[in-house]
């Protein structure tokens, strides 16, 4: 059976040199805001009902059910909030950015739907600092949707006037975990909350609040005309509808594709990317670098929110592909991934704190010619401590290190264990290398 045509992107024209930006006039001639319409006629507890029932999950990185998370806002508790992470500050992540740059008004749209079905007061679409040019963008799109009515009234039934405002962040990769988000936009140092009160309980300035990402509110405007079966036929039954992938590294055509969920990681590149550049596939980092890496033998592997328990991975993420070939030094890669985790640590765990420091410093040791052969099981040891017991970290980036260092290890010893002066590990001679 063909899969319907790509729902997110559809109004963004084929050749990149006849693409412009869509704004009010471009997008209502294409149906845009006609699921707010739509929805409008509804009432809230139905369009609920139909988020649920289409399997949206989250397409921020946890993957969790949009409309499930709706329902554990408390009843009749207000005012209620609506945070929109466009924080994007995973490395290798950029789809929101080229869905906003392109298509603002369909986030605005499920923006708008979200607030409807949940009787939402204010939206705030917290952005990340470095995003100059796509803030503009917003700012006007904002500007006319509240030109044509969509923010600042009434919406039919209720006496809620919804309003919707740009909130720039300032650069630090940690605000993209939901509560440090809420702390920045409360104008506080982004440090990640100790859950429970989870957000939907008592979020920004202690109200009830909902966090979605951009991907997913761009999909309500369709599930609300087309309905939940029209989107799950897409996809997989535990991962309904299609998904932007963005695509880099070792590929000819870099950039943003959609396809449907449950897709394989070749497909993409060679369907859609041209194919490996400058050698062979060797390895590639699923969805982020906080998901971990893809071996060698995984190169077919299935992009859904199963991968994780299927390839040894934390998870899809961001669906943020970056694709090395046999000419990478992944020890190197691996170094530079937990520099990140390290730089970007807030500090308040232990954990997280202490093991990314340490493990940047042994694998700066490692890539100097310094290495002992006991580094090997004391960085895996480290990255295991840091992720197996739950509870001792706040927020995910600890998990995030973890996974990224215990799969490099596990797929590819023998290109680390290369690196470390002659010993033993693990019962493996190695030999001195220079």
């Amino acid at each position: 059976m063909a899969l319907p045509a790509p729902i997110l992107l559809k109004r963004i024209p084929a050749d990149p040199a006849q693409r412009r930006l869509c704004r009010w006039a471009d997008y209502t001639a294409t149906g845009g805001y006609e699921g707010l319409q739509k929805a409008c006629t509804m009432p809230p507890g139905e369009v609920i009902k139909l988020v649920v029932d289409a399997g949206l999950r989250g397409r921020g990185g946890a993957g969790f059910p949009c409309g499930t998370k709706w329902t554990f806002l408390p009843k009749d508790v207000h005012p209620r909030y609506l945070a929109v992470n466009f924080d994007e500050s995973e490395p290798g992540t950029f789809k929101d950015r080229y869905l906003v740059e392109h298509d603002p008004h369909a986030l605005l749209e499920g923006i708008a739907i979200a607030a409807y079905a949940n009787r939402i007061t204010t939206s705030y679409i917290y952005i990340r600092g470095e995003y100059h040019r796509q803030a503009g963008i917003l700012e006007e799109a904002v500007a006319e949707a509240y030109a044509h009515g969509i923010f600042g009234r009434k919406y039919p039934g209720t006496d809620i006037v919804h309003n919707c405002y740009v909130h720039r962040g300032a650069g630090a990769y940690i605000c993209g975990e939901e509560t440090g988000l809420l702390e920045s936009l409360e104008g506080k140092r982004g440090w990640p909350r100790n859950k429970p009160p989870f957000p939907a309980v008592a979020g920004a300035f202690a109200k009830p609040t909902i966090i979605n990402n951009v991907e997913t509110l761009a999909c309500l405007p369709h599930i609300v005309l087309q309905g939940a079966a029209w989107f799950k036929s897409m996809g997989t039954p535990s991962s309904a509808g299609p998904k932007l992938f963005g695509l880099s590294g070792h590929v000819n055509q870099p950039g943003v594709y959609e396809e449907a969920l449950g897709v394989k990681m070749s497909t993409l590149i060679e369907k859609y990317a041209g194919g490996v550049k400058g050698g062979k596939y060797k390895a590639a980092i699923p969805g982020g670098v906080s998901m971990g890496v893809l071996g060698t033998d995984q190169y077919h592997a299935e992009l859904d929110f199963d991968i994780g328990k299927k390839y040894n991975v934390l998870g899809l993420g961001t669906a943020g592909v970056i694709v090395m070939n046999d000419q990478t030094d992944l020890v190197l890669v691996l170094r530079n991934i937990v520099r990140f985790f390290a730089h970007e640590s807030c500090g308040q765990c232990t954990p997280c704190r202490e093991g990314t420091a340490w493990m940047h410093k042994m694998l700066n040791r490692i890539v100097d010619g310094f290495g002992r052969p006991r580094d090997f099981d004391l960085l895996m040891e480290i990255a295991l401590s840091m992720g197996a017991m739950p509870g001792t970290t706040i927020c995910g980036l600890a998990d995030g290190a973890n996974w990224a260092v215990r799969t490099f290890l596990q797929k590819f010893p023998e290109e680390f264990k290369a690196r470390l002066k002659c010993g033993q590990v693990r019962g493996v001679e190695l030999t001195a290398t220079a």
